[in-house]
């Protein structure tokens, strides 16, 4: 059995049969950068993740909201076991430091080590700083469900401040149709809804399967999160609401956007029962019908710095017209968005990706989106299908449960035929616009088609072999590629750089995700290896089965609560709480590079033939995204053209070489 966990924009992947799991030093100096790169750099001076020193330190006694308004988890099947899952653990002090150490290593020269060491080892002295953090920390254990969830949520999403689009909120791209005109792309819709739809019921009434790793099962808290589950701007951090099927207002529609128009359509019966695909094939005919010219692009509104966005929603909010139709976008089950044909490019899984990632601009789809919502259903004209969610109410395994079972469905679903009975009308919903807002609008279509302009985007589909090669050769797949990652980086900079790969830790109670730290020592020296001609090859293989173990161990470590990274985000978050200074471990050089995630990487694997696309961690840095089949390995690289440290095109020429290289020395080994 073969199970895969997907976290934001990262992964791991367990596979029983092969006993795997998972989950260049340049200083950026705003000096040296053109003027909009520097404010680039200013606003993204922290990984997402990373805690912001001076705001935090403004709150010494914060204690963390509930942010998840409505989210009450009902009783039933699905759920059962939720009471039995083990805490999150707080890992051994000594354990996180020692594991740091060695992850850092490969990172820095002789002089930035020794000085980490020191540092290292006055933090972890018996009577010291770091011990009573420690103390902290687990009392906070003690007293919570999972001590990190709220933490998290936080210092990762709830209170990023830059845009979702690009930089939180993934696009997943799906196999593309071939639709012959607009009526053909109204019946997939249909039949997608109504996939959608009957997904949702289990997820209603609880017969979704369990999640397991081997036997053990998973934590499905996000499960019920996903449906009916809207971000809200805030000032200076945004909320969650999720309105469940406990709710008293029980959504019972779902939003539309066409042409940049929204309508709220009812897709139950009086019964709860989820209307055919008829049905809603012939409300989606009638949105068509009333929506034939382009609107404003009030959704592009949701495209902004989260600050801005939330200054510009309390305006709209005023007027009861505006409330009334943003209750109905964030009450409704998903939103499914109806876009016009766009420009294929050479690439057309790579205009894809664009078009699923940010809409392609504000001349193009980007209006025709509600980017808070959590589940946005993209379907175009030109046959570009998928899925782009807003990521703080859950990581990727619902996601893609949800979209191979939409795409089973689609499969299966017999032709639309004219519905028996009339449907409802579907209601449109009025925005009242005043000049301020409109002035925002603009402002954010600007700023949108900068950022659309800054992404730099390459799918890479490598056909010569998938993960049943890494198999044959008794090598876990996800290691394997991880390892070809580091090596393809290792050829175009000549150095090693800091490598996020999430793991789940969704085996514990409220569980989310810690690092996967793929860059290692031994990673390091198969790198140079591969470029060292008078290395004889097997050493080069015992090299790469030594450095593909050693991830594989620390992903094993990673996904039992051992990680380092959410550790010692809780040490110093715990700091903060208790009114202390940051210690001096979070401010050093060597923290601050082992944090500059320059490889962001996950795995994404559906039955399908799908690839999740996201943006880089860093500015300076790349998003590597795949997807791997038996027989070939899809990957989504992204990076931003203001970078000059950065090119997808000189990286996917690596990766593709790597991946070839590292088959023809096993190959070339086992026949010896």
């Amino acid at each position: 059995m073969a199970f895969s966990v997907i976290t934001r924009s990262h992964s791991y992947d367990y596979n029983d049969a092969e006993d795997s799991v998972f989950g260049m030093r340049q200083d950026l100096t705003v000096q040296n950068l053109p003027t909009r790169r520097k404010r680039f750099v200013r606003r993204h001076s922290y990984s997402p993740y990373e805690v912001k020193v001076k705001t935090l330190a403004h709150h010494h006694q914060w204690k963390a909201p509930e942010f998840f308004r409505g989210a009450k988890l009902p009783p039933g099947r699905m759920v059962s076991h939720q009471s039995s899952l083990p805490r999150l653990p707080v890992p051994d002090l000594c354990q996180t430091l020692e594991k740091y150490l060695l992850t850092v290593r490969p990172l820095v020269d002789d002089t930035a080590f020794q000085k980490t060491k020191q540092l290292v080892e006055e933090f972890g002295k018996s009577g010291g700083l770091g011990e009573s953090l420690q103390t902290k920390l687990k009392k906070r254990a003690q007293e919570r469900q999972n001590w990190l969830d709220d933490w998290w949520l936080h210092t990762a999403y709830l209170d990023y401040r830059e845009p979702v689009v690009i930089h939180v909120s993934p696009g997943i791209v799906c196999p593309p149709q071939n639709f012959s005109g607009k009526e053909e792309q109204l019946q997939f819709a249909a039949k997608l809804v109504a996939g959608v739809l009957d997904y949702k019921v289990q997820v209603d009434d609880q017969s979704v399967p369990i999640d397991k790793l081997r036997t053990q099962p998973l934590c499905m808290d996000q499960y019920y999160k996903l449906f009916s589950a809207c971000r809200l701007p805030g000032d200076q951090r945004d909320q969650v609401v999720v309105y469940g099927p406990d709710c008293d207002d029980r959504p019972r529609h779902i939003v539309v956007v066409h042409n940049n128009q929204f309508f709220s359509l009812d897709v139950y019966d009086n019964n709860w029962k989820p209307l055919s695909q008829d049905l809603i094939h012939a409300q989606l005919q009638r949105v068509v019908c009333q929506s034939k010219h382009p609107g404003v692009p009030v959704g592009i509104l949701t495209t902004e710095n989260r600050d801005t966005w939330g200054r510009v929603y309390k305006v709209l909010k005023k007027d009861k017209h505006n409330k009334r139709s943003l209750e109905a976008i964030n009450k409704s089950m998903f939103m499914l968005c109806l876009d016009q044909e766009t420009d294929r490019g050479a690439d057309r899984w790579t205009s894809m990706g664009h078009q699923l990632m940010h809409g392609g601009g504000s001349q193009l789809n980007s209006g025709n989106r509600w980017f808070d919502k959590t589940l946005q259903f993209i379907v175009g004209t030109d046959g570009a299908v998928g899925i782009v969610y807003e990521h703080s109410p859950a990581e990727g395994p619902p996601i893609i449960a949800l979209l191979d079972h939409m795409l089973d469905y689609c499969c299966q679903a017999p032709a639309v035929k004219g519905p028996s009975v009339q449907p409802m009308e579907p209601e449109r919903l009025f925005f009242s616009l005043n000049d301020s807002v409109l002035e925002a609008i603009d402002n954010a279509k600007r700023n949108l088609d900068m950022q659309v302009q800054d992404l730099d985007l390459h799918l890479v589909m490598f056909r010569t072999y998938g993960k049943d090669f890494p198999k044959s050769q008794r090598l876990s797949p996800d290691s394997y590629i991880q390892m070809a990652m580091q090596l393809a980086f290792y050829k175009v900079y000549k150095v090693a750089c800091a490598t996020y790969e999430s793991g789940s830790t969704r085996m514990f109670h409220l569980g989310r995700t810690d690092t996967i730290r793929s860059a290692s020592v031994q990673s390091l020296e198969f790198c140079q290896a591969m470029q060292d001609s008078t290395i004889h090859p097997s050493e080069k293989v015992a090299l790469l089965r030594r450095a593909v173990e050693g991830h594989k161990k620390y992903a094993q470590e990673t996904v039992s609560g051992q990680g380092i990274d959410r550790h010692l985000l809780g040490l110093k978050l715990i700091a903060v709480e208790a009114g202390l200074d940051v210690p001096v471990l979070f401010v050093d050089s060597t923290y601050q590079q082992a944090m500059h995630f320059k490889l962001s990487t996950s795995q994404v694997p559906s039955k399908y033939d799908s690839l999740l696309c996201f943006g880089p961690e860093v500015p300076d840095g790349y998003g590597v995204c795949y997807n791997p089949a038996q027989d070939h390995l899809n990957f989504c690289i992204s990076a931003f053209n203001s970078s000059r440290q950065t090119d997808t095109g000189k990286l996917a020429a690596a990766l593709q070489q790597s991946l070839l290289e590292m088959q023809e020395l096993l190959q070339t080994q086992a026949k010896l």
